[in-house]
């Protein structure tokens, strides 16, 4: 398998698979001349036909496009959306459930990036398409891959198309019952097993029925397409704690020791309901209309067990015979941490559960009155929602040592048979603390777009179209605040101050409601790992109720503690999140837009090498508003009567909450050229230049803003004056409603060769150049006092406030090598490889050297967002794009002959920047070493570091036998090489290993019938 790898250098295409739609669908067989001169035939169908229709549509369509059709009807070849996509050369995946929250792996891949970039619209049949998530694309992974015919990726769209696209377009297409010429049946049933998670394994089955009538009123089509289907898989995971430079364990040496190591387990389960129709009416020749009906169910389910670091990196003591590497960084040895009575971890029971849904009704009509003229109108009515509960319970312990060895592949943690006794005995646990989150999200929207079109009869011009579109859409969010709502029940740092002991299982007041956790076939038996004492999961599931009753265990402790000590009682009892009924946790938008197109195709046939093409602007305004709040709250110095004030004025601002409105108006004009050039039939040559635009996401145009006034201050009672230091006028916006669209101006070339029905050769360079980059940052609130004299808040918020780059080339091929001796001449491969050079350049630069001391880790402090901080109070800065993988590839061995279709495809991007600041690689206590810091020395910067995806490859495989030209059977393997996702922390001693996630293979039998 290393071998594999290595020799698997990309370069080509990935449309794999897929389906047969109108002159998609038809399995013809294409006569080719044989060494006698005889006539050939060779038999097209299963996903070398697929192959031949989605390169016809690459090669004769008006802009640089790519597409995937489905090689059975309606029968995408992964298991998601977002895997089929990944084949697309161009086309990376993310890995992760959160870009907040990298440490729960995506097995079936999330969010979708197009050349290095997450600026992708998605389109239903042509029509914008989203889910109410608070953004504005679809969530493919909600979107069953049964119900659809195929997929288009438009790299650089028209003027005629909706705007919206930077990086790429994804068109999802549907089946339409005047695709076929009669009566169609497609049924399939399948059934998928996870090696590492085992158990029963998880159905599928999907049905589709289409039939066409010619009757008295013309003609009539009607389709039902319906899907089902169910997922369990799950994920194992080793994790390494950041370094912290100690200067206290090697006498006079800095080393660099990690604060602990863990693992975690988690249990995934989904189910995914879809249900298609269209009607079909042609009551004449010039008359077209349809209706169709899309609905979409997701439900979500999943529940961990983890156990991970909550120790102080300062108090750990490292045994002797520890080793390090060139750069002082901890290799081996054994952990302890006297001070703390041990090292302190943390063991988690966390569900968390999502449902949505999603439906679309369309009607479309087309209308051609004369030769000459086309119109069609098409009507959209789209609902979304969403909602979900994430819910952790959490004991503690304080583990003896740990003993830990980095200097392999992955972590190797050696506990002996004391340890393991010690992490199975609930005596040593304690109750520790709850965390809650839940959000829910409503979207709708109604879209009207008009078209005309007016054919010439003319050698240049063949015709012009313009048209107009107008929407609406509402989106409400709302979600629990505090967001994640972490509360302690007893931890050691409460220890004297609020309660006299922690809340301990082995106490019986407070024992109960666990399970001894086994981690058994664990990294598919690879790995050992001790057994935990975590929380039952009906303590997860039982919110609020359950935490209430956790909550109470602290209330006795504090009570107990305050009579120990003579004192009176402050012990507030738990207090779930405010969910529904506070503005900050409210988002709701309203937007508007209008849009004007058009657009003239040409052709210079008479040319020696003919050029055609299209030229077009498209016009759209955009009008937004959004319902929030203003808070504005100050802290007011006592000045004694008789006292005087020097220093600068105090504005005089009451405190106030109130509801304000915002709204926001822009426009922009996208001019975009497509021009083709052949120089034979089968040599091409295209170039296209275009404007784009990505309009914010709607979770960041949310109007709550909160203002402070803070003013410090000194007395002199001898001269009876209050000195005035300083007033500081800050905010912090959950939201920003005045934010801009991001801009694009984007430049492709390609070379396509098409040397045989599904064989190709194609280049791609583009370049795109953006502005108006969204990041947080600071911008100028302005207020006034109660005299009218306006004030300046320095407000940190969302702002368009970057500019950058994403350049590079995509080169793809794909052949069936047909010359080969006969039982071999199925055989094809096919191969992609693209390269993306990104950058993002501030406007205005915050990058400092060093992290600066008590600032924080929320949204104002810049410099740590923006650059990243170590864990030493270094910066790092020069950062490159999120989710952008310089290099990807795709990698696939086809056979298709007779009734035996067959692939093996390998699909590997490089690494990539997750985040800076997310959970699990920040904390608040990294070291101030910033010399002329008033703090230097002391433990108080909020760190967080650079959180990269490490090169990963992925190997899955199909194979399909045609039983009679009906039935067909197959078995389809995903992650056959058994891939270990690794991340990986940026330190000042170098990238270290942070994770290493293995999911183990998945194996799926399917039958599919049609006729």
């Amino acid at each position: 398998m290393n071998n594999y790898k290595k020799t698997a250098i990309a370069v080509a295409v990935a449309q794999i698979a897929l389906m047969s739609g109108s002159a998609a669908m038809a399995r013809g067989a294409p006569a080719q001349v044989g060494a006698s001169g005889e006539p050939a035939v060779v038999v097209v169908s299963g996903q070398r036909a697929a192959l031949n229709s989605a390169q016809k549509v690459k090669q004769n369509s008006d802009e640089i496009v790519d597409s995937i059709v489905a090689d059975d009807i309606g029968k995408l070849p992964d298991r998601s959306v977002t895997e089929v996509l990944q084949r697309v050369v161009g086309v990376t995946i993310d890995r992760t459930m959160s870009k907040s929250d990298p440490e729960h792996f995506s097995v079936e891949g999330s969010g979708v990036s197009i050349r290095g970039l997450n600026y992708v619209r998605s389109e239903l049949n042509g029509r914008d398409s989203f889910s109410a998530n608070g953004g504005r694309s679809l969530n493919y992974e909600d979107v069953p891959p049964e119900l659809m015919a195929g997929v288009d990726i438009y790299k650089n769209p028209s003027a005629e198309q909706i705007e919206g696209a930077i990086s790429g377009l994804v068109n999802l297409h549907t089946a339409m019952p005047f695709d076929y010429k009669g009566m169609k049946v497609a049924l399939s049933a399948q059934t998928t097993y996870s090696e590492l998670k085992k158990g029963r394994s998880s159905p599928s089955a999907s049905g589709l029925f289409s039939n066409r009538w010619k009757t008295g009123i013309g003609e009539v089509g009607v389709l039902v397409d319906l899907a089902y289907s169910e997922s369990a898989t799950r994920t194992d995971a080793l994790q390494v704690e950041p370094y912290f430079p100690r200067d206290d364990v090697v006498p006079g040496k800095t080393v660099w020791i990690p604060k602990g190591a863990s693992w975690r387990t988690l249990n995934f389960e989904r189910q995914r309901e879809g249900a298609y129709g269209a009607l079909q009416w042609r009551p004449n020749r010039d008359i077209n209309t349809s209706l169709t009906f899309f609905k979409s169910r997701y439900k979500m389910d999943w529940d961990e067990q983890a156990i991970f670091a909550a120790s102080n990196p300062y108090n750990i003591l490292v045994g002797p015979g520890a080793t390090y590497d060139g750069k002082g960084a901890f290799v081996s040895g054994t952990l302890t941490d006297p001070a703390d009575k041990g090292i302190n971890y943390g063991g988690d029971t966390r569900i968390a559960n999502r449902k949505s849904d999603t439906t679309d009704v369309s009607w479309n009509l087309v209308w051609r009155p004369t030769r000459s003229w086309t119109f069609k109108s098409d009507l959209q009515s789209i609902r979304a929602k969403t909602a979900n509960l994430d819910s952790t319970v959490a004991t503690g312990v304080q583990m003896p040592k740990q003993q830990m060895d980095l200097a392999g592949g992955r972590p190797n943690l050696i506990f002996d048979s004391a340890d393991l006794a010690y992490l199975a005995n609930p005596s040593n646990y304690y109750w520790a603390f709850t965390q809650e989150h839940a959000d829910r999200s409503k979207a709708k929207g109604t879209a009207w777009k008009g078209d005309a079109q007016y054919d010439f009869d003319h050698k240049v011009m063949r015709d012009i179209r313009f048209g107009v579109r107008l929407t609406k859409r509402d989106a409400v969010t709302e979600k629990t605040n505090p967001d994640f709502n972490w509360v302690a029940i007893s931890q050691p740092w409460q220890l004297g101050w609020n309660i006299g002991q922690l809340a301990s299982l082995g106490d019986p007041r407070f024992s109960g409601n666990t399970r001894v956790h086994n981690f058994n076939n664990f990294f598919g038996g690879k790995v050992s790992v001790p057994s935990l004492v975590v929380p039952n999961t009906s303590l997860a599931t039982g919110y609020p109720d359950s935490y209430a009753g956790l909550h109470k265990y602290h209330d006795i402790l504090c009570n107990e503690h305050a009579a120990a000590n003579g004192a009176t009682p402050a012990c507030a009892p738990w207090k779930a999140a405010s969910y529904g009924t506070d503005p900050a946790g409210s988002n709701e938008q309203t937007e508007k837009t209008g849009a004007f197109y058009t657009q003239a195709r040409f052709g210079f046939d008479d040319l020696p090498m003919p050029i055609d093409g299209n030229i077009g602007v498209r016009y759209v305004k955009t009008d937004m508003k959004a319902s929030g709040y203003t808070v504005f709250s100050y802290t007011r110095p006592t000045i004694p009567a008789g006292y005087q004030t020097t220093g600068p004025a105090i504005p005089n601002i009451p405190a106030f909450v109130r509801p304000q409105d915002y709204s926001g108006s822009y426009s922009n004009v996208l001019p975009s050229l497509n021009l083709r050039m052949k120089a034979s039939d089968k040599l091409q040559f295209r170039f296209a230049a275009s404007s784009a635009v990505s309009r914010p996401d709607f979770s960041q145009l949310q109007g709550y803003t909160t203002l402070t006034q803070d003013v410090k201050t000194t007395s002199d009672d001898a001269a009876g004056i209050v000195r005035v230091n300083s007033v500081t006028l800050t905010g912090e916006g959950s939201g920003n409603p005045a934010l801009k669209p991001v801009t694009s101006r984007q430049v492709d070339l390609t070379a396509e060769w098409y040397f045989a029905p599904a064989g190709s050769l194609t280049l791609a360079v583009f370049n795109k150049q953006l502005k108006n980059i969204i990041v947080d940052q600071s911008y100028n609130f302005r207020l006034p006092d109660v005299n009218g004299a306006m004030n300046n808040f320095t407000v940190t918020a969302p702002i368009n406030g970057a500019k950058g780059r994403a350049r590079g080339f995509e080169l793809a091929y794909q052949q069936y090598f047909d010359n080969l001796p006969q039982w071999l001449s199925g055989l094809g491969v096919q191969a992609n490889f693209t390269f993306v050079d990104g950058k993002k350049t501030m406007y205005q630069s915050v990058f400092q050297e060093y992290c600066t001391g008590g600032a924080g880790n929320g949204a104002s402090n810049l410099n740590l967002n923006m650059n990243g901080c170590d864990t030493n109070g270094r910066s790092f800065g020069n950062l490159p794009l999120y989710n952008q993988s310089r290099r990807s590839y795709n990698l696939a061995l086809m056979y298709d002959k007779g009734p035996l279709s067959a692939r093996l495809a390998y699909n590997w991007r490089s690494r990539s920047l997750q985040g800076v600041n997310v959970n699990g690689t920040k904390g608040g206590d990294g070291l101030d070493s910033n010399p002329a810091s008033p703090t230097v020395g002391q433990h108080n910067v909020s760190y967080g570091l650079p959180t990269w995806a490490a090169a990963y490859g992925q190997l899955d495989a199909s194979i399909f036998y045609k039983i009679t030209e009906q039935l067909s059977f197959g078995l389809e393997a995903q992650n056959i090489n058994d891939a270990k996702f690794r991340q990986e922390m940026d330190q000042e001693i170098g990238t270290k290993g942070r994770a290493w996630f293995v999911t183990g293979p998945r194996y799926t039998a399917q039958m599919r019938y049609s006729f």
